[in-house]
């Protein structure tokens, strides 16, 4: 084939390339709307050495409400390390601000050292509500001091 063929080989078929239907590609499906969980704690409430917090995690209208009990700071100098394990009384509460309970839930759980997550309540609120959450802690050692938040459901 000599040098002429070739490139008139060449240009057709470039030609029939650019002439050629484009395939049509599927258009990508919507990606899915996933609500995004914003997490809430409180300010803590100190009593005995331990920080108690309110928690929430709001995902749209869904809230799930928790408690948290921590050490609040560091031990002194002179306490023995691991600290001997504490028996407490819990108890947690939610509700809608201004209106209907979302329940309350007692219990008992033993703290140590590493943090504790006391779990119990999740509710669907209507949007544009507040919730307030309540969590305190008691032992032999003191009565309850409560840790509060308010949460807004902003949907």
């Amino acid at each position: 084939m000599n040098r002429i063929t070739r490139i008139a080989a060449g240009a057709v078929g470039a030609a029939a390339l650019l002439s050629a239907p484009v395939p049509a590609f599927a258009a990508a499906p919507a990606a899915a709307t996933t609500a995004t969980t914003v997490t809430t704690c409180g300010y803590s409430s100190l009593q005995a050495g331990l920080a108690t917090y309110a928690c929430a995690d709001v995902t749209g209208d869904s809230v799930a409400i928790y408690g948290k009990i921590g050490l609040a700071g560091p031990p002194s100098p002179g306490t023995p390390w691991p600290p001997a394990p504490k028996e407490l009384v819990t108890h947690l509460s939610a509700n809608v601000a201004g209106g209907a309970s979302l329940g309350t839930v007692n219990g008992r759980t033993v703290f140590q050292v590493s943090t504790v997550r006391v779990d119990g309540i999740s509710a669907t609120v209507p949007c544009g509500s507040t919730v307030h959450v309540s969590f305190d802690v008691e032992g032999f050692w003191s009565g309850q001091v409560p840790a509060t938040v308010d949460v807004p459901v902003a949907c």
